[in-house]
């Protein structure tokens, strides 16, 4: 894994976070991932049902603002920090550390952190 591909996955994240297209949240994604959507419960396992998932809990297009920044990557892990602000009412804002194990360029896991700031 390069920076690159971490980050062009990180857009297509966003892109799938945007859109909430069953295409675009699909691409990101290996047959068999593991998406930990926080690090203590079980995972949502396979790409359907991750689709699936996603749509139970997708954020409406223009609803947040999204910034990150690559920490680090290597032997296909990469870490990244993020920060999402929404911009309904009440407006939140949160914290993030991903963490993303790529095949290629789909995940096959990903776990995420995230904290609501105060």
């Amino acid at each position: 894994m390069r920076e690159k591909d971490l980050d062009r996955w990180v857009t297509k994240y966003r892109k799938a976070w945007e859109s909430n297209d069953p295409a675009d949240v699909e691409a990101l994604w290996t047959e068999d991932a593991a998406w930990y959507r926080r690090p203590d419960e079980d995972p949502v396992v396979g790409r359907a049902a991750i689709v699936e998932a996603w749509a139970e809990v997708a954020d409406a297009p223009g609803e947040t603002a999204f910034e990150y920044e690559v920490l680090g990557f290597g032997d296909g892990v990469g870490f990244v920090r993020c920060w999402t602000t929404y911009l309904t009412e009440p407006p939140g804002e949160f914290s993030n550390l991903w963490v993303i194990r790529l095949t290629k360029d789909r995940a096959h896991e990903f776990t995420e952190w995230w904290m609501e700031k105060p």
